[in-house]
């Protein structure tokens, strides 16, 4: 292992890592950037929102990271008809002991995945306010903690609009990074063809084992905090998200959890990479799904058809990097 690296032990994480990743991809062809990201999350503690137009394999990967881990998974499909008891659960009379008794609800789990997050309405998506802050739901006027690890990872269609509602601001900033999935490549998409044709009657989930446990995800969280960071890059990341909200383009700039965010996010990449420190490129490449979701564009800059991707890549351009 290179001299940098000697500080801290990253051996156990980086091990941690290439074993998710070689259990993703005996299913998941190409998607690099997505099962990266998806795995800072869970190195970073923060909930992941999925975007990409269907089939490109958005729930599957998340399904995949959750059956790769030693944990509790549950899956939520959010519709219309949704109520915020059917996620938190709901207090039963029990006629025995005469007593309500809390029956819990599905969002009590370690991994969360929660399909097409934008077809219910607000009210109950913002019962998932509280517990995606404080890990924690309060009902009744009692208090009920979530199991740690606790991650959400949502998944949104950006095409079709009909029958959705648009997550409020508030709800977006609970994500800490907004993951847009591209279309395959023509060799990534001939692989998927093979592979599904050479599998036949077997299913694709058979082969993916349990590769790491809860603790070590809570272990591989506290090696990531101790990831260090220079002066001049905390600072770095604090022009940048200064910027978006003095940016002409924006109406709406990111808030200081969008500056917590990138450092964690950061850390996480360099952890990824054998690094104990983080560098201004780990910034500049996890600036973009940390920001892209919590910045506002202008009425007449959207009608330019200019993107949050757009913007942030002008804010990168402007913001001078510390040597």
């Amino acid at each position: 292992m290179d001299e940098f690296t000697t500080r801290i032990d990253l051996t156990p994480l980086h091990q941690g890592v290439e074993r998710l990743r070689s259990e993703l991809h005996k299913v998941i062809v190409g998607q690099q950037s997505l099962i990266d990201q998806l795995i800072i999350c869970v190195l970073s503690n923060g909930h992941a929102l999925i975007e990409g137009v269907p089939g490109v394999a958005k729930t599957l990967s998340a399904k995949l990271l959750a059956q790769s881990i030693s944990s509790d998974f549950s899956r939520i499909q959010f519709t219309p008809d949704l109520m915020p008891s059917d996620i938190l659960g709901t207090s039963v009379f029990n006629q025995k002991t005469t007593e309500f008794e809390f029956k819990k609800g599905p969002i009590f789990s370690n991994l969360v995945l929660i399909d097409e997050i934008n077809r219910a309405p607000a009210k109950t998506q913002a019962a998932l306010f509280e517990v995606m802050e404080e890990r924690q739901i309060t009902l009744d006027g009692k208090q009920y903690d979530m199991q740690l690890p606790f991650l959400v990872f949502a998944t949104q269609n950006p095409i079709e609009q009909e029958g959705t509602y648009r997550l409020p601001e508030a709800q977006l900033d609970r994500f800490m990074l907004k993951i847009e999935v591209e279309y395959p490549n023509d060799a990534e998409e001939l692989t998927i063809l093979q592979n599904h044709h050479a599998r036949k009657e077997h299913s694709q989930m058979e082969n993916i084992h349990k590769v790491i446990t809860k603790n070590d995800i809570l272990e591989f969280q506290n090696i990531v905090k101790q990831i260090h960071a220079e002066e001049a890059v905390l600072k770095y990341i604090t022009r940048i998200v200064t910027q978006t909200r003095n940016f002409t383009s924006l109406y709406l700039g990111a808030s200081p959890r969008a500056s917590y965010w990138i450092l964690q996010a950061a850390k996480a990449s360099a952890a990824m990479q054998g690094r104990d420190f983080i560098t201004p490129d780990d910034v500049q490449r996890m600036a973009y799904p940390v920001l892209r979701h919590r910045l506002m564009l202008t009425p007449d800059k959207e009608m330019e058809g200019i993107t949050t991707n757009d913007t942030i890549k002008q804010i990168l351009e402007k913001v001078e990097v510390p040597r």
